[in-house]
């Protein structure tokens, strides 16, 4: 007889206890084990969560080199099947060898689990029948468990599910996290003291009726005035000194808008000038509201009357909410977001290197984004009601945002030259990404080229083919947004492609989603929606006519809650910020020390940040890699 040491280790997480007897099968080159029950002194606390028990499991003769583990589960006569969730299985041969088995998913039912040994490999790399086989079968039942569909034509596809319990429990938030996003929007209404105020449908009468109601303001942010009144002297100059930009708004042009409160709503597509002073602000200078020169259609500027201005900077903000909200975050974050996941579930398996290195990247993405799809944009959900682009809107402004993507726009050093904003100062998004940029290129460049040493190998890697294809389709529509690849040659190529997709998911989605309480919390700063059209002409806009435009009591109020939730974090956050892998998926030592040097940059990276902010008057913070979550995770 022959004595294999195994380990099994059950997840600390939420609900992961199983008191179901648990059933172990290793199958090596050389054969397979009898399915044997795994007993031990400990008896039903033995997969109790956080548990870590050992077994010693005798065969008649050695299996060879172990390939995979079978793992199930039958209920004890007094206790109904239940979920258990182990992290991994670790086996020691007789020879001494350890094999290292990653699960990382929910049992839910009695049938048996396949899980391959953790040594990552490529698709062209398993040459062992078991192995293939282990792999087609996950696959098959991946591509099951994963299909597309089509929420809206036009946008990229998502995951089918008829609600969050049936999504694959392996992508379930914890019940911490469920809980907690079930009761915020209620919560918040009252953590912001706004519940009272969510039927009252009139106007504000007055300004200060606002500032005394969102008292909760946590920075000076969201109510800083710009009402600078600077003018460079000679605009031609300054545009060849390249002091001049442009903020165009050009997707917002034609939109239909919602009605709320039985009233149209306005949205502009406005053109702004903003100019770089000498004292390195960059401030607003002309503003024209609606895309083509016309008569009604003046160019207001801050030597205008107070209200003039103002009412003319508030059209714009309201415009940003929804090129914010809709392009920058739901588009460009959320949804490429689960299409990248979606992907990766039903193209690679759990073997594969890349499989390994973006999993921690898709944590929660599906469920939030169908809780997103669900409360928000849905017929009855709350962007759709209460913001001026709800409704047919969105989806336009969602189909002509996708049809603007372009590879470049996704890849930060790219997007900051093309826009011409290397050199803008005080500029601190551009700072701190392009750091997280090069800190996240640096790791991936690590890990793929550990497993792919030439182009060939990325070639020839079937699985790799699959899951880049299925982004174009799904996600571009197989539009011919520029520059967006659907095969990957290159091994450059792959590292560019993978560096984005991980940034994407964490930094970039961290950095237009953390702030949005912090800059909107005040409302006149960012309206979700505006009642007015906009002034045609000079010298008529008044403290009163501001009042009547700005969006009723219960629009803003709705509008509020929705920011402060978006923009808060759940209490296990703590286990997933980025570069922090609580799950074991490498068993390779090089990559392993890859994802520790990884977490020392980051942390070195936001020690770098803490210390700038020092200097700040109002410090940026939200690409501080610790406060930057692994995925799109709210």
């Amino acid at each position: 007889m022959v004595d294999y040491e195994v380990t099994v280790y059950t997840a600390n997480r939420t609900a992961a206890t199983t008191f179901n007897n648990v059933f172990l099968k290793l199958v090596g080159t050389n054969g397979e084990s009898e399915r044997k029950r795994l007993l031990s002194l400990r008896g039903p606390s033995a997969f109790v969560r956080g548990a870590v028990a050992s077994f010693t499991v005798s065969y008649p003769t050695s299996l060879g080199k172990l390939v995979l583990v079978e793992l199930d589960k039958k209920p004890l006569f007094l206790f109904p099947e239940d979920s258990w969730f182990p992290a991994k299985v670790e086996v020691k041969s007789p020879d001494g060898e350890i094999y290292n088995f990653p699960v990382y998913r929910w049992i839910s039912d009695s049938k048996v689990h396949r899980f391959r040994e953790g040594t990552a490999l490529k698709g062209f790399e398993d040459s062992h029948q078991l192995g293939r086989y282990s792999r087609e079968q996950e696959l098959k039942q991946r591509q099951k468990d994963y299909c597309w569909d089509v929420y809206v034509e036009g946008i990229p596809h998502c995951i089918k599910a008829d609600g969050p319990l049936s999504l694959p429990a392996e992508v379930r938030f914890s019940f911490t996290k469920q809980t907690e996003f079930l009761f915020t929007k209620i919560t918040g209404l009252a953590e912001l003291k706004l519940k009272g105020l969510v039927d009252n449908k009139t106007n504000w009468t007055n300004i200060d009726d606002i500032d005394r109601v969102f008292w909760f303001k946590q920075t000076d942010i969201s109510g800083t005035d710009n009402l600078h009144k600077v003018n460079p002297t000679n605009l031609a100059e300054e545009i060849k000194k390249g002091n001049i930009f442009l903020c165009d708004y050009k997707q917002m042009d034609g939109v239909k808008t919602n009605t709320i409160n039985d009233e149209k709503q306005y949205l502009m597509a406005p053109l702004v000038l903003l100019h770089k002073t000498p004292d390195d602000k960059l401030m607003p200078i002309a503003i024209q509201l609606k895309q083509k020169p016309a008569e009604d259609n003046p160019i207001f500027l801050p030597s205008d009357s107070e209200y003039d201005w103002l009412m003319a900077k508030i059209f714009v903000r309201s415009a940003d909410f929804s090129e914010h909200q809709l392009n920058v975050h739901l588009l460009r974050t959320h949804l490429l977001a689960e299409v990248f996941a979606v992907s990766l579930l039903r193209n690679v398996p759990m073997v594969h290197p890349l499989h390994k290195l973006l999993i921690p990247h898709t944590r929660y993405t599906l469920q939030i984004n169908f809780l997103a799809r669900n409360r928000l944009i849905s017929e009855e959900g709350v962007f759709t009601k209460f913001s001026a682009s709800g409704g047919e809107g969105m989806i336009t402004i969602l189909r002509r945002s996708l049809s603007s993507v372009t590879y470049s726009s996704l890849c930060v050093p790219e997007d900051i030259a093309e826009r011409g904003v290397k050199d803008v100062p005080n500029f601190y998004y551009r700072d701190d990404a392009l750091r997280l940029w090069d800190t996240i290129n640096r790791f991936v460049r690590g890990i793929l080229t550990y497993y792919y040493k030439t182009d060939a190998e990325v070639q020839q890697d079937s699985e790799l083919q699959k899951w880049i294809l299925d982004i174009f389709e799904h996600g571009f529509l197989s539009q011919p947004c520029p520059g967006i690849p659907q095969k990957l040659t290159t091994v450059d190529e792959l590292i560019k492609f993978v560096t984005m997709v991980i940034f994407t998911g964490s930094a970039q989605h961290a950095a237009v989603n953390g702030g949005q309480f912090d800059f909107g919390s005040w409302m006149p700063n960012t309206p979700i929606s505006l009642q007015l059209p906009p002034p045609t002409k000079k010298g008529e806009a008044t403290e009163e006519t501001m009042l009547k435009t700005l969006p009723d009591v219960n629009t803003t109020v709705q509008g509020m809650a929705i920011m402060w939730l978006l923009s808060q974090q759940s209490s296990d956050f703590v286990s997933a910020p980025l570069g922090q892998y609580s799950e074991d998926h490498f068993s390779e030592e090089t990559p392993r020390q890859m994802m520790a040097n990884f977490k020392k940059e980051l942390a070195a990276l936001s020690a770098a940040i803490k210390e700038r902010n020092k200097t700040l008057e109002v410090p940026y913070t939200y690409l501080d890699p610790e406060e930057v979550e692994n995925s799109v995770a709210i």
